[in-house]
């Protein structure tokens, strides 16, 4: 069984939770959503990135771990020409060795405008 984490981030408007915790395994899906409101962020890939990082960096912290947790993460861009900027933002939360990685470009996402989504599962055991 899996308990959904208090992360204090807005709750999204579907029939979803952002974080769940199931043992020592941390699940998370994660979009560029103003933390405090639960509006979409926009901006460009830099913009939308790192708020989709922030908002996972507080998920995991909620539950326990840190970002050094996290060992993989699928990326959903919607532009492959973003990959470039992704990848800068990406940089400055994680650094080597970094997570398992994949990086998906579709042709949309759910929410107009939103340019990036993420899954990561992290792991709080010994």
């Amino acid at each position: 069984m899996f308990h959904v984490v208090d992360t204090k981030l807005a709750q999204s408007k579907g029939p979803v939770n952002g974080t769940v915790r199931a043992g020592d395994t941390v699940y998370m899906a994660h979009v560029p959503r103003d933390p405090r409101t639960g509006e979409m962020v926009q901006g460009d890939m830099t913009v939308q990135m790192r708020q989709t990082l922030d908002n996972m960096k507080q998920a995991i912290e909620a539950a326990g771990g840190t970002l050094l947790d996290v060992a993989q993460i699928v990326i959903y861009i919607v532009d492959a020409a973003d990959a470039p900027a992704m990848n800068e933002v990406y940089k400055q939360y994680f650094a080597q060795p970094y997570p398992s990685r994949a990086t998906v470009v579709v042709k949309e996402l759910l929410s107009p405008g939103i340019r990036v989504e993420l899954v990561a599962h992290a792991y709080l055991g010994k």
